[in-house]
């Protein structure tokens, strides 16, 4: 009996095509990323539709000349900005919470820098602390029910 053996196909795996799918996914996201930048944003801030509300125990205030003020308890002091980590750590243990579970309420006016709101958000990432802005309610938006 004359059985043939076959030939065994070696399977092949060419990558060229996979190569052409990333070169192009590579393009796309270089060029939109083009697209995006955070400086084409207009914002108003700090008006705002939303409604949530958080607990006022600890909250921090930036007036237009940006002093900055800590309101404990409906109790506000003016502090350093150079003071300002310091006093929310001794506050925080004073007050005995996990850092994870305090909220800082940021209370900024209209014309205060971008730059002394990023500050106090860089306090609270260190501190591991969550944030809120405070806003006014928006007048010309509708109000959510």
């Amino acid at each position: 009996m004359g059985l043939k053996r076959r030939q065994r196909v070696e399977p092949e795996f060419s990558l060229a095509a996979m190569i052409d799918v990333i070169f192009l996914l590579l393009m796309f996201f270089m060029l939109t990323s083009k697209f995006v930048t955070p400086n084409a944003l207009n914002l108003s801030l700090p008006s705002s539709s939303s409604t949530t509300m958080a607990s006022p125990s600890l909250a921090i205030s930036i007036d237009a000349e940006s002093n900055f003020y800590f309101e404990v308890d409906g109790k506000t002091t003016k502090i350093a900005r150079e003071r300002l980590q310091s006093s929310l750590e001794t506050r925080m243990k004073a007050m005995g919470k996990d850092p994870q579970s305090t909220t800082i309420t940021v209370v900024a006016e209209k014309t205060v820098p971008v730059n002394d709101v990023v500050f106090i958000l860089d306090i609270a990432n260190k501190l591991k602390v969550k944030t809120i802005l405070a806003t006014d309610p928006d007048s010309a938006a509708p109000v959510k029910k």
